[in-house]
């Protein structure tokens, strides 16, 4: 039997395989490099199996991650893989997340990323490559820094381009070629 401290840390493993892999790798976020490289990324794995659970831990790492020195923190990816496994709950829950960051007063410095196995977006097909961009290999609500993000997007020329270079990317790939990418296959 695996043991929860045993199965976090293949969890984490396999998230930042994917983040090496296929978000850096392909270059889908030209921000997760430095942080990643700078060791900025604080990883959490949680064993919540309710969404209440999941809501107190995302409480928890939201208040972690604005009382930490961004010089040592950055950012954090918060992967709970027992809980809104189902894609359309796990989309509604990003409301509720979001009311946490105003509750807590914290909308201004932090902004929600979501990732899931089964991530699409609105209006287009489950197959089509681009929803790859959001694809990770459990459901994740990645936490970042608003400051950071407004000096990342500042210093990239074409920030508004990535979506569509991304679209490109992973439709050029195809979506057999990526998920297997996304497995670290």
């Amino acid at each position: 039997m695996v043991s929860n401290d045993e199965r976090a840390a293949q969890v984490i493993a396999d998230t930042s395989g994917w983040i090496d892999r296929v978000v850096i790798g392909l270059g889908l976020c030209p921000f997760a490099n430095s942080v990643t490289t700078k060791n900025l990324v604080r990883y959490r794995a949680t064993d919540a199996s309710t969404e209440t659970e999941l809501l107190l831990v995302l409480e928890q790492e939201l208040l972690a991650l604005a009382s930490a020195d961004p010089t040592v923190v950055d950012t954090t990816v918060l992967i709970h893989p027992d809980v809104l496994r189902d894609f359309l709950d796990y989309n509604d829950f990003l409301d509720v997340a979001d009311d946490k960051l105003q509750e807590l007063e914290l909308e201004r410095d932090f902004q929600i990323a979501s990732f899931h196995p089964d991530y699409a977006f609105a209006g287009a097909p489950a197959d089509d490559p681009a929803n790859y961009s959001n694809r990770s290999p459990y459901p994740m609500l990645h936490l970042l820094r608003e400051a950071s993000v407004s000096r990342a997007v500042e210093a990239f020329p074409d920030a508004s381009r990535i979506y569509e270079r991304n679209v490109a990317t992973l439709r050029g790939l195809g979506a057999a070629a990526i998920a297997r990418l996304v497995k670290g296959e």
